[in-house]
């Protein structure tokens, strides 16, 4: 009796355990799940912030970023994980009012203040959106830029999240990454890995400079090509590191 007994705990156990991994294959979203899971470690949201928006004007942060990004009056942007709007508030000053900036966000928190922002200091051509860890939900053929500045390091599911971030590009559209230089535990992307994960999802890279003063440095990346089967994906490994 006590074996059958040590026997049958042991089948629940395997049970339970069988249970976890098969739960474990649905911890993915739907619209992450035809995509490969990215072969790096991704980075905790530990802040809306990486500095003082005060520390960032006194190297002109925004302004340089903004300058290298080519941002015109008239131009609509995205601005990806916008947190407190350090960039939403500054890029809508530089496009004025016949521009648009649409200011995203995953936390519905970060949205809410965000938005109180907006209203507060009455900035007429900004709106803002919750949007989802694997698919920002923006509108197709809708933006001259979108910026990612200190989140893609964050971006759990990148091969999901570019390829469906790839429709709201203008066909003359840029994605604008600012990221440090590191790994992407230590909340940074390597250069080659970002630029491996854009050229799966077909994107090529313009440009990238070095930008010490807004914490690491500036990749543009223009779509070259259509979205790929998402079967087709191959995700980068994380060797490819500089």
């Amino acid at each position: 009796m006590q074996r059958r007994g040590a026997l049958g705990g042991a089948l629940l156990f395997l049970l339970a355990a069988c249970d976890m991994l098969s739960s474990g294959k649905d911890d993915r979203s739907p619209a992450a799940r035809p995509f490969p899971r990215a072969d790096r470690p991704v980075a905790p949201i530990v802040s809306t912030r990486w500095s003082s928006e005060e520390a960032r004007d006194r190297v002109r942060e925004a302004d340089d970023i903004m300058d290298r990004a080519g941002i015109k009056p008239g131009m609509t942007i995205a601005d990806i994980g916008a947190g407190e709007g350090y960039y939403t508030v500054r890029l809508a000053k530089r496009v004025g009012v016949k521009g648009r900036v649409l200011a995203e966000d995953i936390m519905p928190e970060v949205i809410e203040a965000l938005s109180r922002r907006i209203t507060r200091e009455d900035w007429k051509n900004v709106s803002v959106k919750l949007g989802a860890p694997e698919d920002p939900r923006l509108p197709e053929n809708s933006f001259d830029r979108i910026f990612m500045v200190h989140m893609y390091h964050e971006i759990g599911e990148p091969y999901a999240f570019l390829w469906h971030l790839s429709p709201a590009l203008r066909p003359d559209g840029e994605i604008i990454v600012v990221d440090a230089n590191r790994p992407t535990e230590q909340h940074g992307t390597p250069p080659r890995l970002l630029s491996c994960e854009f050229a799966a999802m077909g994107f090529r890279l313009e440009e990238l400079i070095p930008k010490p003063t807004a914490g690491g440095y500036l990749a543009r990346f223009k779509r070259i090509a259509a979205r790929p089967d998402p079967a087709s994906i191959v995700p980068c490994t994380y060797q490819v590191q500089e």
